[in-house]
């Protein structure tokens, strides 16, 4: 069974860094790429970062030039480096593992999901 398990998450103060880390156990039939979501308080969950198996990245705006993913596939583990972090970054973040449905032969899609880790950042 396919399972995600994030740690590194905790209180920080504005300015400061975390990484984040995933790691995945079991095996991802058709994986075509890792992602990182959160969720801040009372609002919907959304794409933080993506990165797939040909090593493209994406960010979403707000954290462009402070984060950054990266993978360790012999390890099995997914991170997510935050620097300068701001007090609209407190959130609970996912680790998320997509893949092709159908035998691999269907588009991309998120298919497992972390527990969260909760970052709480502080002024």
């Amino acid at each position: 069974q396919v399972q995600l398990v994030e740690s590194g998450g905790g209180s920080v103060q504005a300015g400061g860094s975390l990484k984040l880390s995933c790691i995945i156990s079991g095996y991802i039939f058709s994986k075509c790429g890792m992602a990182w979501y959160r969720q801040p308080p009372g609002t919907e969950r959304e794409l933080v970062s993506s990165i797939s198996t040909d090593g493209t990245t994406t960010y979403t705006d707000s954290v462009k030039g402070r984060f950054t993913i990266s993978q360790d596939n012999a390890k099995s583990t997914l991170y997510l480096q935050m620097n300068s972090l701001k007090i609209e970054d407190t959130a609970v973040y996912y680790c998320a593992a997509d893949r092709r449905p159908r035998g691999g032969i269907g588009a991309c899609k998120t298919t497992y999901w972390g527990q969260g880790t909760q970052v709480t950042v502080s002024s």
